[in-house]
């Protein structure tokens, strides 16, 4: 039976409506450098709007704007890390630079070791409308062109940039329909992966304010606040304030994703795009339009209107945009709310100004943000409501502080908005992550006694930033060890500069992780350059043995045991108590007859433990008894053979008197036979 609170979905096998899981996302926001940083800004109800920077436009520039939000250091950019000479990095618009990465960091956050989708059908949408750096690049004439140029400030190698550094095989498209294009890639990127074109897909967004003539130009528009303040909803609406910055987001059909074990954030449920059509100017909104792709996004997710708790406006400020979606909204969605199941309505952009090309990427991250923390933030500098928006009649509340959803004990349901300036109108459905299935009934392996964190870097200085970000991070201060350990060694690109730090316990850890971003030596930690060569293993000889050696392996690692088992079996018929014994109670353990074959055994079974985790030496060597392992793992002796040599040999040994010398010769039975 239906529960009261459950989505009201609509049934059907069609891959087609499957909905679309958000497995990674980061972020580069207007006081906010990641997904983190963001939601405290967001929920702290914070003000990212400041002064024009003073580097930004020159003294000269006839900017209309004194005050937006702003990134700092855009040209800034680690072009070796990316493979970019230096010459064609120079070249680059810097929106290139910023989605690339984007592009990584999400990847990272998806738990994506970003060389695992190289040949793979994996998409890239990116949404921007911006051109600027090619207008400043053409203001100096025809000797600042270059060989790079071209690819360099070409919109469309946006989107191309990720595809060739990643190598991947999906569609790779730049979207520009003007101020939505970014929630336009998203929609276009989830239709993608419903048809089966792609199966995964990246879908971002940018956009840098780097002309100070585009501010003129939207000045003399009407689109710009004089006051530099964004008043959406509010009486005082006089226009938007110009933001910048980019955002990314991971996404995978819904199954596959729940199939990987993939952490999500929200699902989208659906999503719209249509256009205004013919209206009184061009870039005057249709109410009847936005109605429309609102209500054609929640019949995609299935869903109803009082399914949905929230929604991220377009929500600009102005004072003939915001009444008209108000207007749309309420007759889409508000219908029939009194003021207690009012819907709850908001908008980032009084946070972080207005990022056209990027603002519904903006508002998506906000939305999937409040749903994985399972909070509203604030919409700020709302005090009294625009007179041609009748909250109440419309059934909408502007969200003015930091609270819980309206509706906690049902399934959370947002819809974000995002309307181009030439009326190109797109909404999409989010909704919360499915509940997480009860992990497998168990006991949890015990901790090894020592923990592993290994770091990265492509360079000396990116080594100490990686262990510095990781000291500061929620998962070195709270997670377990073990799984950040885990995660470190499986889902992070392993580079040529690496530093292991090995400890007991989470103080030692966060000691080795200071010592690594200091740059000094420090008691377990094991720093170096891996460089180019073959692969050699070495097995030891006599001498190496210790009582319970390989035992914690033999518990923790199924192929370890399975190996020692049959190693032991092959051995056992030679010897006067089973090796496991042997080695388990230490009683003759240093007599040679048992010595040799428990180093056979746990050789054996250290080298197949390696093997089942992809390591393949290129050349294998040993000495004494680890010659014979050497020569059985090549594959020079069966293992009954090798079980019988070692056995016999060891024998051999034993019966020999104490004290006496051992002399290998180099010469062929025939030559030794006379002389015995």
């Amino acid at each position: 039976m239906k529960s009261e609170h459950a989505l009201t979905a609509v049934d059907t096998d069609d891959e087609r409506d499957e909905p679309i899981a958000v497995v990674g996302m980061a972020c580069r926001l207007p006081g906010a450098d990641g997904p983190a940083p963001f939601w405290d800004l967001l929920k702290n109800g914070t003000s990212a709007i400041t002064d024009v920077p003073a580097d930004r436009w020159g003294e000269d520039a006839q900017a209309a704007v004194t005050r937006g939000g702003f990134l700092s250091a855009v040209g800034d950019f680690d072009a070796p890390f990316f493979a970019v000479s230096p010459r064609e990095a120079a070249a680059m618009d810097p929106q290139q630079r910023l989605v690339l990465e984007l592009a990584w960091e999400a990847l990272e956050d998806a738990g994506i070791v970003p060389a695992a989708l190289r040949g793979s059908r994996t998409a890239v949408f990116v949404g921007t409308l911006r051109d600027d750096y090619t207008n400043l690049l053409y203001q100096h004439g025809v000797d600042a062109i270059a060989q790079h140029t071209m690819t360099g400030v070409n919109r469309g190698v946006i989107a191309n940039r990720v595809s060739h550094l990643l190598g991947l095989h999906g569609p790779s498209l730049t979207v520009d329909s003007a101020q939505s294009s970014s929630l336009v890639a998203v929609h276009l990127a989830c239709e993608s992966l419903r048809h089966g074109e792609s199966t995964a897909a990246l879908a971002a967004g940018v956009n840098l304010n780097l002309l100070a003539e585009h501010t003129v130009t939207e000045q003399r528009f009407g689109a710009l606040s004089p006051d530099g303040v964004t008043y959406t909803f509010d009486a005082r609406a006089n226009g938007f304030v110009p933001g910048e910055g980019s955002g990314v987001v991971v996404l995978k059909p819904l199954g596959r994703a729940l199939a990987d074990g993939d952490r999500v954030y929200g699902v989208i449920r659906g999503s719209a795009v249509n256009n205004d059509g013919a209206t009184d100017g061009l870039t005057v909104p249709s109410g009847e339009a936005q109605e429309q792709v609102l209500r054609a996004a929640l019949e995609r997710a299935g869903l109803t209107a009082a399914d949905v708790q929230y929604v991220e406006l377009h929500g600009t400020g102005t004072p003939v945009g915001d009444p008209i979606e108000a207007a749309a909204l309420g007759r889409a969605f508000g219908e029939g709310r009194d003021a207690g199941r009012a819907l709850r309505v908001g908008s980032v952009k009084t946070n972080i100004g207005h990022l056209e090309g990027a603002a519904g990427i903006a508002g998506l991250i906000k939305v999937l943000l409040s749903l994985h923390h399972r909070q509203l933030p604030p919409t700020l500098n709302f005090r009294t409501p625009n007179p041609a928006i009748p909250l109440a009649e419309l059934g909408l509340a502007v969200q003015r502080e930091l609270t819980d959803w309206p509706f906690p004990d049902r399934p959370l349901v947002a819809g974000v908005s995002s309307f181009g300036m030439g009326g190109t109108n797109a909404h999409v459905v989010v909704a919360e992550a499915p509940a997480a299935q009860p992990a497998a009934a168990g006991p949890r392996p015990a901790a090894p006694a020592v923990l592993p964190w290994i770091l990265s870097g492509a360079g000396r200085a990116a080594l100490r930033a990686q262990a510095e970000r990781l000291h500061a991070s929620e998962a070195a201060a709270g997670a377990s060890p073990v799984d950040v350990g885990w995660s470190l060694a499986t889902t992070r690109t392993v580079f040529q500069h690496r530093s292991v730090v090995l400890a007991p316990d989470r103080t030692g850890l966060l000691a080795g992780l200071e010592a690594v971003a200091a740059g000094t030596p420090a008691p377990g930690v094991v720093s170096g350059v891996a460089t180019p060569g073959k692969l050699a293993f070495l097995f030891t000889g006599q001498g190496a043995q210790r009582i319970g050696m390989g035992r914690e392996l033999y518990r923790t690692f199924p192929a370890y045991a399975t190996a020692f088992d049959e190693v032991a079996a092959a051995l056992d018929v030679h010897l006067d108590r089973p090796i496991s014994e042997i080695i388990d109670t230490g009683e003759g353990l240093h007599d040679t007859a048992h010595t040799q074959p428990a180093l056979f055994a746990v050789e054996t079974a250290l080298y197949r433990l390696i093997e089942s985790f992809g390591i393949r030496p290129d050349h294998i060597a040993g000495h004494s008894i680890g010659e014979i392992t050497a020569a059985h793992i090549a594959g020079v002796l069966t293992l009954t053979d090798a079980a019988t040599l070692v056995t016999t040999r060891a024998r051999l040994m034993q019966t020999a008197p104490t004290g006496g010398t051992m002399i290998a010769i180099q010469a062929g039975e025939t030559d030794i036979l006379p002389h015995l």
